[in-house]
């Protein structure tokens, strides 16, 4: 018995080795065969981009109707006077085509025109000073495509191309790149060629309508463009504002330079323009450097987002979702 049992252990002995050798032999193939996808994988979108580099186009349009890109991701521009710079393009949504020339993020709902208020004041809430940054207005550039969730952003396109529409994203912050479009709280763009009677841009835009402090009545604001939904639609866009604001507003359009009752202007009001009232600071964004109202407690690049300190869709302030996320402004 004690022979029979070596011998059967020897024999098992002997059928295991090669087996386990076989069997790593396979996982070792595996993985040489995962890396090399991988590493194909990787050398196919290096190849890509540098294929992108070489595109000599002004807008994502001409990228687009010049060497037929449908896919969405960064591609290089280059503006009228050579400069080149780099920016995602929007190939799929509405036919493709759309330029990411800015994107306004709120560091801090809290933190009133402080440092990386670009879009209204990183001065504080200061009477001398109405323009604020004045970047609606001036050629300024800052910040990256890739962080225009985490940042504020403005391209050269803000200024170079001359566009006809415009297609708006609210993403929430520090959201990567390649999640930007399924992340999404709200999509829309317009599609009545609206930005063809201002010039072709925002920068001409604001300046016929200034976004500064004392340059009307709450009456006296900019166009307001029917907007046709991506994600999302009226309903939604209401409730991501408070509720006594949205008794002020009516959902579907975007508003340009919308003054308040304290004679301050807002740049954008996104997804709504206003109607029976003039609390704007509690809905839109963007604006120039003093705000009459509690100063500084409106200042900033989300102006009143804030106003019951609660950011849940309590009283006057925005939801926490609205608040929470980057506005990403397309031209087409």
């Amino acid at each position: 018995m004690l022979l029979l049992v070596v011998l059967v252990s020897v024999e098992h002995a002997s059928f295991a080795g090669p087996a386990n050798e076989e069997l790593t032999h396979i996982n070792t193939i595996r993985d040489v065969k995962t890396t090399q996808n991988l590493t194909k994988t990787d050398s196919e979108y290096l190849g890509e981009l540098w294929n992108r580099s070489s595109y000599v186009a002004r807008s994502c349009k001409e990228i687009r109707d010049k060497y037929n890109e449908k896919e969405d991701g960064l591609y290089y521009m280059t503006t009228a006077n050579g400069m080149v710079y780099q920016t995602f393009c929007d190939m799929t949504t509405a036919g493709g085509g759309w330029t990411l020339v800015v994107s306004v993020h709120e560091n801090s709902v809290y933190g009133k025109c402080t440092v990386g208020d670009r879009w209204s004041s990183q001065q504080g809430n200061n009477a001398d000073v109405p323009d604020g940054d004045g970047n609606w207005s001036n050629r300024n550039t800052f910040g990256t495509a890739e962080g225009a969730t985490s940042d504020d952003f403005k391209n050269p396109g803000y200024y170079d191309i001359v566009a006809e529409d415009m297609s708006v994203w609210h993403i929430p912050n520090n959201f990567p790149l390649e999640h930007w479009k399924l992340a999404a709280i709200l999509r829309y763009h317009t599609d009545n060629h609206f930005l063809r009677l201002y010039g072709g841009n925002l920068l001409q835009l604001f300046k016929q309508y200034p976004v500064r402090y004392n340059v009307g009545s709450c009456s006296d604001r900019g166009p307001a463009v029917p907007i046709v939904y991506d994600h999302g639609d009226t309903e939604s866009t209401s409730n991501l504002y408070g509720p006594n604001p949205r008794r002020e507003f009516e959902a579907g359009f975007i508003t340009f330079r919308a003054i308040n009752y304290e004679r301050a202007a807002m740049a954008i009001c996104s997804g709504v323009k206003p109607t029976t009232g003039c609390n704007t600071e509690t809905y839109c964004i963007g604006g120039g450097g003093y705000f009459a109202e509690h100063p500084p407690y409106q200042c900033g690049n989300f102006p009143a987002f804030d106003w019951d300190r609660l950011g849940m869709e309590q009283g006057w302030s925005a939801s926490k979702e609205m608040t929470e996320a980057a506005v990403l402004l397309f031209y087409r």
